[in-house]
C-alpha cells in the first residue's frame, strides 16, 4: 500500500486493477472475433463442398457411377446425351505430371543455385524477379502460349500444336516460383553443420548437395511440390487457351483434349442449372475440390513426419 501526500491511500492498485479489467475485456473481445472468424471461414469451406456435393450427386439420377468414370462419350447435347468424364480425368491428371516434370528440375536447380551458389547480391535480384513471375496474369500466360508455344511446336512437330505439351509448358512456368521459393527457404533453414560435415569428409560440394542437402530437405521439397501440383489442376484460362478442348483421351501430347477445368468453363454456359449436364460439372468440381483436398492432407502428412523427426 502506497500513502499519498495527504497520508491517504494511493489510488495507483485501482487505476491499476481498472487498467487490467479494460485489457481482459479487450482480448476477450477479440478472441471471440478470432473464433467467430475461424467458424464462418469454416462453415463457408463446409457449405460450398456440401452444395457442390449435392449438386453434384444429382448427377446419378439419371446416368450410372459407372457411366460418368469409365466412359470417355461426353457429347451433351446430342439427342442422346452421353456424360462420360473418363477424358477429362485422364487429361488432368496427366497435364499435371507432365508440368510438374517440367518444372521440378528447373526450381531445384534455382533453389540449389540460389541457396548455396549465388552471393548475396544476385539473390537478392533474382528472388524478386523469380517472384514476379506469380504475379503475372494467367491470361497473360495463355495468350503467349497461344501466339508463341502452339504455333513454334505445329510447326516443329507438325500438326496446329494444341494439346498437352503446350500447356505443360505454360503450367510449368507458371508454377516453377512457388517450388523454387519453397525449397530455397527449406535448403536455406538445414543446420549448416550438415553442410561442414560432408566437406570435411571429403564430399565436394556437387556431392554435398546432391547427397545431403537435397535428401534432408526432401520434406520441404515435396511440399512444394505438392503445392505446385494444386497450383497446376485448378489452373484454368491459360489452359483452356491452348489445349484444344476436345473431349477425348489424347493419343498423343500434342492431341487437342480437355482437362475438368476446361470442360467446366466451356460448357458451364451452355446448361441451365438443375439439368444433367449441369449436374454432371458440379460433379466435376466436386472432383477437383477432393484432389485439392486430398493434397493438402498429403502436405499436412510430409509436416508432421518432419516435425516427429
Amino acid at each position: 500500500m502506497q500513502l499519498n501526500a495527504a497520508g491517504g491511500v494511493a489510488e495507483q492498485p485501482e487505476a491499476s486493477a481498472r487498467w487490467t479489467k479494460r485489457q481482459k475485456r479487450k482480448d476477450d473481445a477479440m478472441r471471440l472475433v478470432f473464433v467467430g472468424s475461424s467458424i464462418l471461414v469454416t462453415l463457408i469451406i463446409f457449405s460450398i463442398i456440401g452444395f457442390v456435393g449435392y449438386q453434384g450427386s444429382l448427377t446419378f439420377r439419371d446416368i450410372s457411377l459407372a457411366e460418368f468414370f469409365l466412359s470417355t462419350d461426353w457429347s451433351p447435347s446430342s439427342t442422346e446425351p452421353r456424360f462420360g468424364a473418363l477424358a477429362f480425368l485422364y487429361s488432368t491428371l496427366l497435364l499435371t505430371l507432365v508440368s510438374v516434370l517440367l518444372a521440378v528440375p528447373l526450381a531445384l536447380s534455382g533453389a540449389l543455385f540460389m541457396a548455396k551458389i549465388a552471393p548475396k547480391w544476385m539473390r537478392e535480384i533474382l528472388r524478386p524477379a523469380a517472384d514476379l513471375f506469380v504475379g503475372i496474369p494467367s491470361v497473360v500466360y495463355g495468350l503467349i502460349g497461344l501466339t508463341i508455344i502452339v504455333p513454334f511446336l505445329g510447326k516443329v512437330f507438325g500438326g496446329i500444336g494444341y494439346g498437352i505439351l503446350p500447356a505443360a509448358i505454360i503450367l510449368a512456368v507458371m508454377i516453377l516460383p512457388t517450388i523454387m521459393s519453397i525449397s530455397e527457404d527449406t535448403l536455406r533453414a538445414l543446420p549448416k553443420r550438415l553442410e561442414e560435415a560432408s566437406m570435411a569428409l571429403g564430399a565436394t560440394r556437387w556431392q554435398t548437395m546432391w547427397r545431403v542437402l537435397l535428401p534432408a530437405a526432401r520434406s520441404g521439397i515435396l511440399t512444394a511440390i505438392i503445392l505446385g501440383m494444386g497450383r497446376a489442376i485448378g489452373e484454368t484460362m491459360a489452359v483452356f487457351m491452348v489445349i484444344g478442348n476436345s473431349p477425348k483421351i489424347p493419343s498423343s501430347l500434342l492431341d487437342s483434349t480437355t482437362v475438368l477445368t476446361t470442360a467446366i468453363v466451356k460448357d458451364m454456359g451452355n446448361t441451365f442449372y438443375g439439368t444433367t449436364w449441369n449436374n454432371s460439372l458440379y460433379l466435376m468440381a466436386l472432383l477437383l475440390l477432393f484432389i485439392s483436398l486430398s493434397l493438402i492432407l498429403i502436405i499436412r502428412v510430409f509436416s508432421r513426419r518432419s516435425e516427429a523427426k
